[in-house]
């Protein structure tokens, strides 16, 4: 006979409706056949009209936990359908178990966490609550004597991120905390994708640039229309495309047209620079969006995130260098399924 684990349970309980105890009686007696056991369900009356399964959870809160010494730190995002249950007590305290037991424990995976003697207990609080709740996403992530690392939760519960950087000693990580906690209020809000530039796919960038340019391209037909100022539209997006060659092409260009205007060439050498980091900055919209090192600091917009961590670091007589990082955002990447209220209560009288 098939063992009977908690995520049977759950999956049957999401399918049906039904009490979670009930779930469990028809699985064990159809020897974990998942559409036996819903037709003896159905035959028994238990199982509701409501489909869980087909419901959408993409609300929801995060949970986060890190050690007093910033050794280790875990994030968890948990969703439910409604924003309602999330802001209930019984929610906040099963989103607080849980981050615990992944913290303690450190299941391989959501399966291994729902798997365990603890996936039963929260299969059991989802039965109280009565909605369609998951445990979507976690991350663990430690720190060595000379590694930085800190968390930040906003205060709405629906963001967590946890960062960690690599230095040069275990004193100079002790000083990097705080600014490790600053970065990690910075992703918070900036929502970076990746750690890099050097993390995007050569056919993701090409696909991105042109993308971009049509977009600004017609943005521009559309000023013009308005006689509103245009938009510069870029030849690039990444530093991953500014290869030497395209940066020797750009200062030379940069220079012939310093030339044209009649500027010394005696005075090139103190212009150029500042045109070339303009060139940089205007072609590399991509990292600015999407790569936490290469993003503008919100605390001193004159230096990327990378730049201020650095400078930081020298500060306080050391190196240091990001590695690592995470970022939960309560229902990103979730499609939210429309409710057509008049539709359905046609169907409904029909």
């Amino acid at each position: 006979m098939a063992a009977i684990t908690a995520a049977m349970v759950k999956e049957l309980r999401q399918a049906t409706d039904a009490p979670m105890m009930d779930c469990k009686k028809v699985l064990v007696e159809a020897e974990g056949d998942m559409e036996k056991a819903k037709e003896l369900l159905k035959e028994r009356g238990i199982a509701k009209a409501a489909k869980k399964a087909d419901r959408v959870a993409a609300e929801g809160l995060v949970g986060l936990k890190m050690a007093d010494d910033f050794s280790k730190a875990t994030v968890v995002e948990i969703n439910s359908e409604t924003d309602f249950v999330a802001q209930n007590d019984g929610f906040k305290n099963l989103v607080a178990s849980t981050v615990e037991e992944i913290y303690n424990n450190q299941p391989a995976d959501v399966a291994a966490l729902m798997d365990s003697a603890f996936g039963e207990d929260f299969v059991a609080q989802v039965a109280k609550i009565g909605e369609k709740i998951e445990v979507r996403r976690f991350a663990t992530m430690t720190a060595d004597a000379d590694e930085a690392m800190n968390s930040y939760i906003h205060s709405n519960n629906r963001i967590a991120v946890i960062i960690k950087a690599k230095c040069d000693s275990e004193k100079t990580a002790e000083a990097m905390r705080e600014t490790m906690k600053q970065v990690a209020m910075h992703a918070s809000a900036m929502k970076p994708t990746t750690l890099s530039y050097k993390d995007f796919d050569a056919e993701y960038v090409e696909s991105e640039t042109k993308g971009r340019i049509e977009a600004l391209k017609k943005e521009n037909e559309e000023l013009s229309r308005l006689g509103k100022p245009l938009k510069n539209v870029p030849q690039y997006i990444s530093m991953v495309q500014l290869t030497d060659e395209v940066m020797a092409k750009a200062e030379a260009d940069i220079k012939a047209e310093l030339l044209a205007e009649g500027k010394p060439e005696k005075i090139l050498d103190k212009i150029i620079p500042g045109k070339v980091a303009r060139f940089v900055l205007d072609n590399t919209l991509l990292d600015q969006e999407q790569a936490l090192l290469d993003q503008q600091y919100v605390l001193d917009d004159k230096l990327t995130v990378a730049q201020a961590v650095e400078k930081a670091a020298k500060a306080a007589g050391g190196t240091a260098e990001i590695v690592e990082f995470v970022r939960l955002e309560v229902g990103e990447g979730i499609e939210k399924k429309e409710d057509d209220f008049a539709a359905e209560v046609a169907a409904q009288m029909g």
